[in-house]
This record gives C-alpha cells, sequence and structure tokens, in this order.
C-alpha cells in the first residue's frame, strides 16, 4: 500500500513563496512519476508539475512554469512544490498524487495514489 502525505500549505500574501511536501510511504521503486495537481472551488482538477522517477524530468503547466518548481529527495522518500510568486488565483488545494506506470504525466486518470490534499490560500 502506497500513502501520500502533503504538508506546507497556508494563507500567505501574493508575491512571497511557499513549500509544499509530499511525504510517501509504502511501495517504492525508479519507474513512473510523482506530480502535484490543484483544484480550486467550482472548478475541475488541474494538472501542475510532475517529475519522473528514472530521470527527474519535469513537466509544468504553462501556468506555473518559471514560477514554481518540483524537486525529490529520494533519501526522505519526499517530493517538495516550492512555489515562488504565488498570486491569488494559485489558491486552491493542492494534491500530490503518484504512479508506478506510464502515460501522460498530466492526466490526472493514470495516477494510482492520491493524498489528501492540503489547502493553499493567497491574499491580496
Amino acid at each position: 500500500q502506497v500513502q501520500l502525505v502533503e504538508s506546507g500549505g497556508g494563507l500567505v500574501q501574493a508575491g512571497s513563496s511557499l513549500r509544499l511536501s509530499c511525504a510517501t510511504s509504502g511501495r517504492t521503486g525508479s519507474t513512473g512519476f510523482v506530480g502535484w495537481f490543484r483544484q480550486a472551488p467550482g472548478k475541475e482538477r488541474e494538472f501542475v508539475a510532475a517529475i519522473l522517477r528514472i530521470n527527474d524530468d519535469t513537466d509544468y503547466a504553462k501556468s506555473v512554469k518559471g514560477r514554481f518548481t518540483i524537486s525529490r529527495d529520494n533519501a526522505k522518500n519526499t517530493v517538495y512544490l516550492q512555489m515562488n510568486s504565488v498570486q491569488p488565483e494559485d489558491t486552491a488545494v493542492y494534491y500530490c498524487a503518484g504512479s508506478f506506470g506510464g502515460g501522460y504525466v498530466r492526466d490526472p486518470r493514470v495516477y494510482q495514489y492520491w493524498g489528501q490534499g492540503t489547502q493553499v490560500t493567497v491574499s491580496t
């Protein structure tokens, strides 16, 4: 059984920084990828960023590219999302998700494991 636990969310002012963490436990491996998604009230869940386990290649949504950075610490089994220059439109519940298979990293349907989410609220 794989468990993902997010942390690091909170209330911040626009223009500030925040780092989210996703601690994983259970199955480990070098295949697949880990992604971050977010869901704002009344909106569909959307892709934010992903990192491949095999070579640390990354992918970002256009809306966060250049501001957010995804990374991972294998020794701690943790994936991070560094969020810089956050804006009110970044307000959402952020979810960490994991897949040990293949597929399009931006498609939430290819992920087998999900965390419970952490709330990020950006004030003006």
